[in-house]
């Protein structure tokens, strides 16, 4: 099968367009093929080498956690998924070794869920991961309700802005950072934008002279200090970025793979409640200029590669 894959660490001119065995498929697994992959900004740290000291890498490394796609054969222990089922997942295992950037990928069915109709697949693709980190740190770790006002940092990106949404279905007040070219957007979003940069604590303090009861940080640094000066009596605070926030009272939060949750959210995208903003797409062979464009942090919504099978 074509694939993307990395045998060392390094920059985006490791990935190499290339030929790999296609999966075998384990007895808890489904077979997907690939029509969309989103890329993701731990795409990059994974590449790197950034993961080593959490995961096990087996090279050579096929990247991406991100997929939708058909399923073409179950696991025999399968009874969740048929052939021809319409799928996205977050698969993400314990090491870095077979990831999306394929034609084919050996999903376990705890990271799968079916995919909305009402998403393309290039939408559904870029749902899983962040929309599972928008879901489980405004549900889980925040516990966010209608009463809350929420600050949500770098509002208008792939989870910032699955976060806006799901806190607005939850009835939240939300303000969100970005830069003044994303403020429109995030007022169709339902946000109270505010800008970057110096000065932060004090935007937000005009907005909300009392605090905030939450924030969902998302970029760390000078953004998670300047949460703390917002936050109100009692206030709670996640972070997805920076593992100071546990210094600081909040919770540091790593998504993890949970079908029920990707099912959850895949209903609330059926009924338009969350939706997905793919800004770019590349074929599957362009995926090392997806890498660079991520990386350079200045997309609204997903970037996703794509798998042509009518090539």
């Amino acid at each position: 099968m074509k694939a993307i894959s990395y045998s060392s660490f390094g920059g985006p001119d490791v990935l190499e367009y290339t030929e790999r065995p296609e999966p075998k498929v384990g007895p808890d697994s489904v077979l997907v093929k690939v029509r969309a992959a989103a890329v993701n900004p731990v795409d990059r740290h994974a590449r790197e080498g950034n993961l080593d000291s959490l995961l096990d890498t087996v090279f050579p490394v096929v990247p991406g956690w991100d997929v939708s796609g058909v399923v073409v054969q179950p696991g025999f222990a399968v009874t969740e998924f048929a052939v021809g089922d319409e799928v996205m997942g977050y698969v993400r295992e314990d090491f870095l070794s077979r990831g999306t950037f394929a034609e084919y990928v050996a999903a376990p069915v705890r990271t799968l869920a079916r995919k909305p109709l009402r998403l393309s697949f290039e939408e559904a693709a870029g749902l899983p991961l962040a929309g599972l980190t928008a879901y489980q740190v405004l549900h889980k770790a925040l516990k966010i309700g209608s009463s809350d006002t929420v600050l949500i940092h770098a509002a208008a990106g792939g989870v910032g802005s699955l976060a806006v949404q799901l806190a607005k279905h939850a009835g939240a007040r939300v303000i969100g950072t970005a830069s003044e070219r994303n403020h429109d957007h995030l007022r169709e979003l339902g946000a109270e934008p505010v800008t970057y940069g110096e000065g932060l604590a004090d935007r937000v303090r005009a907005l909300a002279p009392d605090g905030v009861e939450a924030v969902f940080d998302t970029i760390g640094g000078d953004a998670l200090k300047a949460s703390v000066q917002v936050l109100a009596p009692e206030g709670r605070l996640a972070s997805i970025a920076d593992g100071e926030v546990l210094a600081l009272g909040g919770r540091y939060c790593w998504v993890r793979p949970d079908a029920a949750d990707l099912a959850a959210l895949g209903e609330l995208a059926q009924q338009g409640v969350v939706s997905v903003h793919v800004d770019r797409t590349f074929p599957l062979e362009q995926a090392a200029q997806a890498h660079i464009l991520s990386a350079e942090g200045h997309t609204r919504g997903k970037i996703v590669v794509t798998v042509d099978w009518d090539a």
